[in-house]
């Protein structure tokens, strides 16, 4: 979240602050009570919740739908973008929509997926909500409504002496199915009049440890027509694309849109231009080029296709090497191919779409210098048909990858929904809510458009880049927070980068925590043996902060609920006291002895009081500062969302405890029990002036509650931050359930996943969009912690370890992994006589010297035998708690396809 000022004109505009005063009937500073009390805690203690259906949770079940025939494709938009190349979405009958490539985000100008604002009625009074502050989630954008660029196929089938003519779009067939399996989607067209169906899968290359090759402006439509008659017939797909160059600046006279065609037998290609006649528009955010392109062989193009309606006379000849258009006329070439296809039999094409608008906002230049020179996809191509030719050349291994990424992803005995929710907000990665400029740095708003500089205490929640593209992770380590953000003289880590001129507390030990957990996803000691110089001064900058010296952090200082609280606030001291952990363990790693028992002697410190000052027998609270009291905003007594983050953050690196396992248990069942609804409608109506990322009818955990019904519970001079209490933000629910699920809370931590995943299906708002401050908020990406936690995994790159236990479904188990090279599948299951275990490498390579995996039935092992493909390896094991620990006497490399197999006989 943000601190800026125009956050805060926002909240006052909707009446947050007098509505927090008036409203919620707060005292004036050092008046008597004379006005009635604040709002009740209203949330029941009993969930009342339908047991088979919580069972239900666990089941594989299948993986999610939409239809037309239920009315729920309307909303749907997933990104099918290359990763920091704006947003594109595929919609609901395949067609793509949004086009937010023209580089038009930005703060205070074009923040969220809309620049509308809309209506909403909390309850008690409508407010005006703007896009950075849930616009799209009361008012979900339709896709009809946002489609920039004209583009779309159409199927031609001959059967015998007719032909049948569909387009690829919802008004065309009887049957629209969209199966989302991010970073695929696969849409299925059927109708009763026409004997054939057309599979259509969206997608821009994404591949794991492979981050170049997943960002790539470009998305590819794999097109497959079935033939369910019993006569081979003849059939031609059409698809066109509009001139998409200057689509914003150009007007009358100003120049000329310009279509060219490129042709060869393996590939036709329309490239799409601005011949400007103004030089100005040449360096406008929308000045570039697009490109359609036919993997294959053609039949036919056009480079000036009037699709409307949609005939295919003048597609299968090709017509104009070059076409032109007046600036403000659309453009639209087009590109036939065309087979032969036996009865049941079926026919593969494959078109890809491809962009290039390489000239970032002139206000982003101005933020952050990186920007001049523009993207990191720029550096890399100068055109869109570079990009195409790329793919061209590339398209075997783009194209498997993925879908082999997708499959190994899918092939689990993780519940559908789960995995779908745990992994879908990555997406955020291939929004406009990201950009990776020429330079390599990476960069990103906080939501699109909105709170700008990669925000370290909003980053810090979020684990999925990190475990998929760890090398972007380790270069903003070391290039932004140890470079462009760092006070090397304090060891201060700034929280926006160039754009801040502060610390964050959180931030900070956030920070620390995320450079072990990208060491641990190095391959080596490199990165932790560069940089450890300034971790050391960051973690000494931490450690300053607590001024009295009891291991709990007391300096009043900035975090990600934008206010500067004063005291003991147990979720900061608790993330300080992991932070400390995590530095202990690089300390112990770098042999710096000293530092490392400085550190533990904090941890000890930290954990012993906080456990004895901030512990008020059923949860962790805010102990005031012992000058000011309660005078400042803050959540003292009040069941805080985040109170035991700092155990949660332990558990996603394999730190050992740092809270006492029952208080911190007892912690996350009052959140359960006070903060957790199914119904939010009751609460928000009475506690007014939160932002609507939750509605009437919707389930969620509140970020703070009052369960005590204390007055003044968030402190005497009540400010506009105290509507963050009143919300359901996702990213800190997924911060919860990550955790819940790491405790043992395994029904919670699943019901409340759950509850956002049903918040955001798709018959009421676009599934792949997670909102806080703005649409594909990166908070949002904590999602991926909750699998982490699901499948026990723990990773440590240069030590070669990995480890496994899982929380559920432990006498049969099978999900994905992804390390420090390599990513595949790891299994487990019970025997008739023991257990297996099961490491299948499909990507890259896994060095090995330690595996952990879980005792399933806690029984000392006669004998335990590991093969890799069929040959025995020379081990040696011990068991720590239920945890079995293989040693092998000798490190060794597994490649694409290996099969290591663990035999334990109990």
């Amino acid at each position: 979240m943000n601190h800026q000022h125009a956050r805060r004109v926002f909240l006052k505009q909707v009446g947050l602050l007098t509505a927090a005063l008036a409203l919620t009937k707060l005292p004036a500073i050092g008046r008597p009570l004379l006005v009635p009390p604040l709002p009740t805690h209203n949330i029941p203690f009993d969930k009342n919740l339908d047991q088979l259906w919580v069972k239900s949770l666990y089941e594989r079940g299948m993986p999610t739908r939409y239809l037309k025939s239920r009315n729920e494709l309307k909303y749907l938009g997933m990104p099918v973008s290359g990763l920091h190349s704006g947003t594109v979405y595929v919609g609901g009958d395949g067609r793509l929509w949004l086009w937010q490539i023209y580089n038009a985000s930005m703060e205070g100008q074009h923040e969220g997926i809309t620049g509308h604002t809309t209506l909403w009625n909390d309850g008690s009074s409508e407010r005006k909500i703007r896009p950075r502050d849930g616009a799209a989630y009361v008012n979900p954008p339709l896709a009809n409504n946002f489609r920039v660029l004209d583009q779309g196929f159409a199927l031609q089938v001959r059967l015998g002496n007719k032909t049948m003519l569909k387009e690829l779009n919802e008004d065309s067939w009887d049957e629209i199915l969209f199966e989302p399996t991010y970073p695929t989607a696969t849409i299925t067209f059927r109708s009763e009049d026409i004997p054939v169906s057309v599979q259509m899968k969206v997608y821009s290359p994404f591949i794991p440890l492979d981050p170049d090759n997943s960002a790539l402006p470009a998305t590819i439509l794999r097109i497959t027509v079935i033939n369910h008659g019993t006569h081979s017939m003849d059939a031609s797909i059409t698809g066109w694309m509009e001139n998409g160059a200057n689509k914003l600046s150009a007007a009358s006279g100003k120049g000329f849109r310009r279509n060219t065609l490129i042709s060869s037998p393996e590939c036709t290609s329309i490239f799409m231009d601005f011949d400007a006649t103004d030089t100005t528009l040449k360096t406008m955010p929308d000045a570039g080029s697009v490109c359609l392109t036919l993997h294959g062989k053609a039949n036919g193009a056009n480079t000036a296709f009037n699709p409307w309606p949609v005939t295919v006379q003048g597609c299968n000849t090709f017509i104009g090497s070059v076409a032109n258009m007046p600036a403000p006329e659309k453009l639209v070439g087009s590109i036939q191919a065309a087979a032969t296809i036996l009865p049941g039999a079926s026919w593969q094409t494959d078109y890809s779409i491809t962009w290039h608008f390489n000239h970032p906002h002139p206000k982003l230049v101005k933020m952050v210098k990186d920007a001049a020179d523009g993207y990191w996809y720029g550096k890399r191509f100068t055109t869109a048909l570079q990009v195409s030719e790329y793919i061209q050349d590339k398209l075997g291994y783009l194209t498997h990858t993925t879908e082999l990424w997708a499959k190994t992803w899918n092939d689990s005995t993780l519940p559908h929904w789960f995995l779908e929710r745990t992994f879908i907000n990555i997406g955020t990665l291939a929004t406009a809510n990201t950009y990776r400029f020429a330079s390599g740095r990476f960069w990103s708003w906080e939501g699109i458009g909105a709170c700008g500089g990669t925000c370290t205490h909003v980053w810090q929640y979020a684990h999925s880049m990190a475990r998929v593209f760890p090398t972007l992770e380790r270069d903003m380590r070391q290039r932004v927070d140890l470079g462009t953000g760092f006070i090397p003289d304090t060891g201060a880590i700034l929280f926006r980068g160039e754009n801040e001129t502060r610390p964050a507390i959180d931030g900070q030990a956030g920070t620390i925590l995320r450079f072990y957990r990208e060491h641990q996803m190095s391959p080596d000691n490199a990165f932790l043996q560069q940089n450890w110089q300034g971790i050391k001064k960051a973690v000494l900058f931490m450690l300053a902060q607590d001024k009295n010296k009891d291991g709990m952090t007391d300096t009043p200082m900035e975090n990600t609920l934008d206010a500067v609280w004063e005291g003991e606030i147990a979720w900061i001291v608790g993330l300080c006291i992991a932070a400390a952990a995590a530095a202990e363990q690089l300390a112990i790693e770098m042999n710096d002895k000293t530092f490392a028992k400085i550190c533990r002697d904090y941890v000890a410190n930290g954990r012993r009081n906080m456990e004895q000052y901030l512990f008020n027998g059923e949860y962790f609270i805010h102990r005031p500062d012992a000058v000011q009291g309660r005078k400042q905003l803050g959540s003292y007594n009040t069941c805080h969302i985040d109170q035991v983050y700092g155990q949660s953050w332990a558990f996603q690196v394999g730190l050992p405890r740092i809270l006492d396992k029952e208080k911190t248990v007892s912690a996350l069942q009052a959140l359960w029990k006070y903060n957790f609804t199914t119904d939010v409608g009751p609460y928000i109506k009475t506690h007014t002036g939160g932002r609507p990322y939750a509605l009437s009818g919707e389930g969620g955990m509140i970020m703070n509650t009052n369960p005590h019904n204390e007055a003044n519970p968030y402190g005497e001079s009540v400010t506009w931050q105290l509507g963050y209490f009143h919300e359901c933000m996702s990213g800190f629910e997924h911060q919860v359930a990550a955790h819940m699920m790491a405790e043992g809370m395994t029904d919670e931590s699943l019901v409340l996943t759950r509850a956002i995943h049903d918040r955001h299906h798709g018959r009421k708002r676009n599934p792949f969009n997670e909102i806080e401050c703005s649409d594909h908020y990166a908070r949002a990406m904590a999602s991926y912690g909750t699998f982490i936690s699901a499948c026990g995994f723990t990773c440590h790159g240069p030590q070669a370890s990995i480890g496994f236990a899982p929380r559920i479904q432990q006498e049969q188990f099978k999900a994905a992994f992804t390390a420090p090279e390599g990513w595949g599948t790891y299994s487990q299951s019970l025997t008739t006589n023991g257990q297996q275990h099961r490491l299948e490498l499909a990507f890259g390579k896994l060095t090995l010297q330690t595996l952990h995996v879980n005792m399933i039935r806690f029984v000392i092992p006669k004998r335990i035998t590991v093969t890799v493909n069929g040959t025995n390896k020379t081990l040696k094991y011990r068991l720590n708690g239920d945890q079995l620990v293989i040693d092998f006497l000798q490190a060794f490399t597994l490649g694409v396809a290996d099969k290591l197999h663990v035999e334990v006989i109990c």
